[in-house]
């Protein structure tokens, strides 16, 4: 576990992705922001434990966005802990299974190890209906943490936030940008610190990450916390996300680089046509070549086995020979 600032601690989990355990200013109080990958409960509740105190819980769990590295482990930690999950209302059809999240985009430009890799993530959605409330839409205060703020930061997803402290200067990013090189998986399982687009397979709205992207620049954090890569602070890094912004491009191509998908409070409302993907492409006659394979052995084992019934073989003589030999001697 690693300080961010004060009252603020970062987990990794699993190298890939970040959990925050932010204190509310009275003490043993404290909020989750996030819950990582599905099955992380366990390491979740051990950090808090060993941070705050045996059989601790939160006030509330936030999420900064419902994308399945962020809420995975939402609903094992709410039943254990019997805590509420906030999140913006732009998440809520896709926290209560309303609505899926616009498919991540494999071919975009730039998208390095994670494009390939998110070809073959499932279909992102949860049922949470149970558990999960509203951030008050007209008030930009954190429930439960006088001291921050939340952004609305969307782009990556539609209802992302970000949670700022203004007086240390604290900002806790989501997926707005990263800490790590998102474009290398090597790079972010080694938490190589280096302030970097995040998750280009999942911007559904380029635009959008731009202009999230100025807004939190603007803000000019000195220490920072993001979805993936390592928490970092000072002047290298307030300036690393200024470049960023001010440099900021959309990707060369990508099924949402030209038209972006559009999004309501009901969930996705458009999405532009899917792009021709080579190597999908590539995997399908494979598979379909790997089918045409086992469907041909299993017609030649069929085969074989109906010609051995329709014509046995005779039984061998040897063995009664054999045994005659043996009554003589």
């Amino acid at each position: 576990m690693k300080k961010v600032a004060a009252g603020v601690h970062q987990l990794t989990i699993q190298r890939f992705v970040n959990v925050y355990f932010v204190e509310t200013g009275t003490a043993g109080e404290w909020v989750l922001i996030d819950t990582g990958l599905p099955g992380s409960e366990q390491s979740i509740i051990a950090a808090a434990d060993k941070l705050f105190y045996p059989g601790t819980h939160p006030e509330a769990i936030i999420l900064t966005h419902g994308h399945m590295d962020h809420s995975g482990s939402v609903q094992a930690l709410a039943e254990h802990w019997k805590v509420p999950v906030l999140a913006h209302p732009l998440e809520l059809p896709f926290l209560t299974a309303r609505a899926v999240y616009p498919p991540a985009d494999a071919t975009v430009a730039g998208g390095g190890s994670l494009a390939f890799m998110a070809r073959f993530f499932p279909p992102q959605s949860f049922q949470l209906s149970e558990f999960v409330q509203q951030l008050p839409a007209n008030d930009t205060d954190v429930p439960f943490l006088p001291d921050w703020q939340w952004l609305h930061v969307p782009g990556h997803a539609p209802g992302q936030v970000a949670l700022f402290r203004e007086k240390d200067r604290t900002l806790l990013a989501g997926d707005a940008f990263a800490t790590a090189n998102h474009e290398s998986v090597p790079e972010l399982l080694l938490q190589l610190p280096k302030i970097s687009i995040a998750g280009a397979p999942f911007n559904y709205n380029w635009q959008q990450v731009g202009e999230s992207i100025k807004q939190l620049a603007a803000l000019r954090p000195e220490a920072i916390g993001c979805g993936h890569g390592p928490a970092v602070a000072g002047q290298k890094f307030t300036e690393q996300l200024q470049t960023l912004a001010d440099e900021f491009k959309v990707p060369a191509h990508g099924r949402y680089v030209a038209t972006p998908a559009r999004t309501d409070e009901n969930g996705v409302a458009y999405l532009p046509p899917a792009p021709h993907d080579p190597i999908r492409a590539k995997f399908a006659i494979a598979a379909a070549g790997l089918g045409a394979l086992a469907g041909a052995a299993l017609l030649i084992k069929r085969y074989q086995k109906h010609k051995q019934n329709e014509y046995p073989r005779p039984q061998s003589a040897e063995p009664k020979r054999q045994r005659t030999e043996e009554v003589v001697r």
